[in-house]
């Protein structure tokens, strides 16, 4: 499904406005007006992807403009990582690698199917200036080629007071471990 129905489109700028309303302090330089009419003028796969990041759990917030676009940047902002994108590996090729006790698809895959990106280490450390997240579960991190011709990928939480990037074989999966997402409208 690509396409939202108007119902599900009216829930979902409802759930958005509630929640923007609710954390100013994310975007203190954009009104929610201006929020609404890119929605309003957005076409139907990046409603599908703030939709699908709602469904699964990522509670998508607005956190900044692109500065050489000027879209808006919309991010997973749940406390820990989204519960609908947990248990997955890196990638379709570390999935490919595993022969036994496959998880049941990639955090690559996933993002992709649901029409957004992961974020990168950047990113990831931009969205913890704003709240703490992923306290007691971690979030795949879009990894450099070089680090994943090696077999690993990166990952990233926030313990002891600050924001840990570690790295891991792609293949691994963890019951705590999901990934976060973001989309630019």
């Amino acid at each position: 499904m690509t396409k939202l129905t108007e119902d599900q489109k009216e829930e979902l700028v409802e759930k958005l406005e509630k929640r923007f309303r609710e954390n100013e302090k994310r975007h203190p330089k954009l009104i929610w007006h201006d929020v609404l009419i890119r929605l309003e003028s957005a076409d139907d796969a990046a409603l599908y992807a703030l939709y699908a990041m709602e469904d699964s759990q990522g509670e998508p917030d607005v956190i900044g403009t692109d500065a050489d676009t000027g879209k808006l940047i919309f991010c997973d902002f749940a406390p820990e990582s989204p519960t609908g994108r947990r248990s997955l590996c890196y990638d379709q090729e570390a999935l490919d690698s595993r022969k036994q006790n496959k998880p049941v698809d990639s955090a690559v895959e996933v993002a992709r199917s649901m029409g957004i990106e992961l974020l990168d280490e950047e990113a990831y450390k931009r969205l913890q200036e704003v709240g703490k997240f992923d306290t007691k579960t971690s979030s795949w991190l879009r990894t450099p080629a070089e680090f994943r011709k090696l077999g690993g990928a990166l990952f990233g939480d926030y313990r002891f007071g600050r924001v840990f990037i570690y790295h891991n074989g792609a293949e691994s999966y963890y019951s705590a471990r999901g990934f976060r997402g973001f989309i630019h409208i």
